[in-house]
């Protein structure tokens, strides 16, 4: 019979990861209805600060971002109440908010706002990485069981088949699906260039508000799309979203 201690272990680490991912879930559900109460309260400078702590970590709602706008424009701070509207349009795209944008931006027409299907998909799976997580986490915890019973008890040759795509699945949506490829220009004046130099070709001078699809990285440079070509831009002028 096949030594069952290693399966164990990794059963036993499992359940370890879920218990941390609950408890973590709980604190940040509390630490955010905290923030709302003192939103409610209109004591907007607290509620921001643990808005912006669930932000960094990754925490964040439709609603959420919608008060930290709020809070970011009363507070005279445009460039970031463009940035959390921005998101906030990633996750609900609502003409509405590329107006608002326009005005706290003070122009007429924004780039990169226009959002495929497959755009949306990609950024649903994006938004809900640790829920995809948790469940995959889940589906290989019982996977990963019933192997341990079947070869424990020789009723049936164990399959292992989805076990393994279960955990290619997980490092996937582990490694990859938190990674944003879109970012707000937040700088004035930008300049995007042909080539990730100084001396490049100016392709257009921008303002702040545009959003741009980031396709790489080269030393201080985004390489990105604009306007279905290649450009580049300096990092320093960009915000990821």
């Amino acid at each position: 019979m096949q030594n069952p201690k290693p399966i164990f272990l990794t059963k036993l680490l499992l359940v370890a990861f879920l218990c941390f991912q609950s408890i973590n879930s709980q604190a940040d559900t509390i630490e955010l209805a905290q923030a709302d109460s003192l939103f409610d309260q209109r004591s907007f400078q607290e509620a921001m600060s643990l808005y912006q702590k669930n932000y960094q970590e990754g925490v964040y709602s439709p609603a959420m971002l919608l008060k930290m706008a709020f809070i970011a424009e009363g507070m005279k701070d445009n460039e970031n109440a463009t940035l959390y509207l921005g998101k906030y349009y990633d996750i609900n795209p609502d003409p509405q908010i590329i107006t608002k944008i326009e005005t706290l931006t003070k122009q007429n027409v924004l780039e990169g706002y226009d959002i495929s299907d497959s755009d949306r998909f990609l950024i649903f799976l994006s938004e809900n990485d640790q829920l995809i997580i948790l469940g995959l986490s889940g589906l290989l915890l019982f996977s990963m069981i019933l192997v341990l019973v079947n070869a424990y008890r020789k009723t049936k040759t164990p399959v292992y088949w989805p076990t393994i795509l279960l955990m290619l699945l997980l490092f996937f949506a582990n490694n990859f699906l938190s990674r944003s490829n879109s970012g707000l220009i937040t700088h004035s004046p930008t300049l995007i260039l042909s080539d990730p130099t100084g001396a490049g070709e100016l392709i257009q001078r921008v303002e702040p508000g545009h959003k741009v699809k980031i396709k790489g990285s080269n030393d201080i440079w985004y390489k990105i799309e604009w306007k279905g070509n290649q450009a580049y831009v300096k990092k320093s002028n960009v915000t990821k979203l």
